[in-house]
């Protein structure tokens, strides 16, 4: 009989449209043959096969990195947005401060206490 192993954390199973790939991955890749292979035949010559190649690299990376990237189950926009608010936007250092709420009254303490150290003279017996 045969035996198929079920993950218990159902939650992280991502549907699959064709070829095994998830609905952003397609839209991502389909966005980056439309951008990079006209580019590829457009550059190829002017600056030559290799050269070209690397144009249409450049022009592919980043929606193949929107497609497959991802970090603790967040895609590469949410992960970039994250960094650029943790560096960026939110203050760097959050020191904590508390408000002395009894500041008032520390002076009259220390007064106190010099008079109390002044009216107590011990005696000569």
């Amino acid at each position: 009989m045969p035996y198929v192993n079920v993950p218990n954390d159902l939650s992280k199973i991502k549907t699959k449209l064709a070829f095994n790939l998830t609905k952003r991955q397609l839209l991502c890749f389909g966005g980056a043959a439309l951008v990079g292979v006209p580019a590829y035949f457009l550059a190829r010559s002017a600056i030559g096969n290799t050269a070209a190649m690397f144009v249409m690299v450049a022009l592919v990376l980043p929606a193949f990195l929107l497609a497959m990237y991802e970090r603790d189950g967040l895609p590469l926009e949410k992960v970039l947005r994250n960094i650029v608010r943790a560096r960026f936007t939110r203050p760097g250092a959050r020191p904590y401060r508390t408000e002395n709420m009894y500041k008032q009254f520390t002076g009259k303490e220390e007064k106190l206490a010099e008079k109390s150290k002044t009216q107590k003279r011990p005696r000569k017996g």
